[in-house]
Formats: C-alpha cells, structure tokens, sequence
C-alpha cells in the first residue's frame, strides 16, 4: 500500500510539473514581437542535467525549448543527461522538470540547463520525494 501511494504521489507531481511548464510554453509563445526576443536570430546548443544525493532514484524527466516538450521515463540513477539539443534561430526559452525518490527527508535533487557550454540556470529540490525545475530565458 506504501508503494502505491508513493506511485500515485510522483504521478500527480508530474502532472503538475507538466501543467506548468506547458503554461510557461503558452505564455512565453504569446508575444509576436520578435524584434524584442533576447537571443532572436541565433540558434543555441542546450543540454538539461538532473543530479541527485547519494542513494536518490530519479523517474522521469520533462524537458524541452518553447513548445516542444520531451519526456524521459523510466529513468534510475542518480545522475541524468538529455542529449543536446539545438534550439531554432529565435527560440525564447528551455525548461526542465525533474522527480526523483529520496532514501530520506535531508535527500536533495538538483536540475540544471546548460546553454552553449555554460550553465545558465538550476533549480533544486529536498526531501524525501523530489520535484526539481528551471527555465532559461534565452
């Protein structure tokens, strides 16, 4: 029964990850201004990373660049890596949802985008169950 509660509980938080980062895919896709658009014009290489505490198990991964987002699942380990991805000239943001399972409540999570070979943003996460985030506006 524990497992199954634990089961539907990172179910739920995905969800409410996804719900978010789709809301910030929606928002940041709403102005049609491109001149004003920080990066327009230049496509950039990104690589989104999750790193857990020692004996932390992540799940699934939700990462992507404006609209088009990609889910990794079925993931274990502590560490995780997207390949690179190449944004398209003009691109306005990347964003990255992490879950993982901790061995305890100090266990910690943290996520980071990496643009053009520099990290530009992390986010970070404890507790026993863990949802980490982080959006980089380009």
């Amino acid at each position: 029964m524990k497992k199954a509660g634990m089961s539907q509980l990172l179910r739920g938080t995905f969800f409410v990850l996804l719900a978010t980062m789709l809301f910030g895919f929606v928002t940041s896709c709403s102005k049609d201004d491109d001149d004003n658009v920080n990066g327009a014009g230049k496509s950039h290489k990104v690589v989104f990373k999750a790193i857990a505490s020692s004996g932390a198990d992540i799940d699934v991964a939700v990462y992507g660049i404006d609209g088009n987002p990609t889910t990794a699942s079925s993931l274990s380990g502590e560490t995780w890596s997207s390949p690179e991805v190449t944004s398209e000239a003009g691109a306005y943001n990347a964003n990255v949802a992490v879950n993982a399972v901790g061995t305890n409540a100090s266990s910690t999570l943290k996520v980071q985008i990496w643009v053009d070979g520099e990290l530009k943003k992390e986010g970070t996460s404890s507790g026993q169950y863990l949802s980490a985030s982080a959006s980089y506006v380009f």
